[in-house]
């Protein structure tokens, strides 16, 4: 009977051992890679700057939160950085009538994301910008203010300038 005992103890320790595992399982996890690919940049002149009537040996000032300030749009990725610099910033409007000229022309300008009316961040407009579109909705606006100082004698005439702004993403 005794053997019996130490039969059936030696079994259920047999059993017990092939049931234990032999090795600890390994353990895994996956996560998903997502790229959202973004639209291409636009830039949209939305006002041009306008410095209204100006009266020999007076200076002109238009703020970048001046209703005639120069207004540009960008639209693109979400949160995506550009980089803004200006091809054409002329410091000399010429007249319609040819040889007329008009010197002395300076830029400011404020960016923001939300067309909060020209209100934002200060930057100089010759020096460029980097910065980035909005979270919401990937827009930048870019204001324009400036000031034109006229000279006694200067010729009555109507001068303009071409204001350039170029963007591009920087692919960060």
């Amino acid at each position: 009977m005794q053997r019996f005992i130490r039969l059936g103890v030696a079994l259920a320790m047999v059993a017990a051992l092939a049931s234990t595992p032999s090795a600890v399982k390994a353990q895994s996890a996956s996560i998903t890679a997502t790229a959202v690919v973004a639209g291409a940049l636009t830039v949209t002149n939305v006002r041009n700057l306008d410095f209204g009537t100006v009266i020999p040996t007076f200076t002109r000032t238009v703020l970048p939160t001046d209703p005639t300030s120069g207004h540009f749009r960008l639209d693109g990725g979400v949160n995506a950085e550009v980089q803004l610099s200006f091809s054409s910033l002329p410091g000399t409007l010429n007249g319609v009538t040819p040889g007329n000229t008009l010197t002395g022309v300076t830029y400011t300008g404020t960016y923001n994301t939300t067309d909060a009316g020209g209100a934002g961040a200060n930057f100089t407009p010759s020096g460029g910008l980097t910065t980035r579109l909005g979270a919401a909705l990937g827009q930048l606006h870019i204001y324009l203010g400036g000031s034109v100082s006229v000279p006694a004698g200067q010729a009555s005439d109507t001068y303009t300038g071409t204001i350039t702004l170029d963007a591009s993403y920087t692919g960060n």
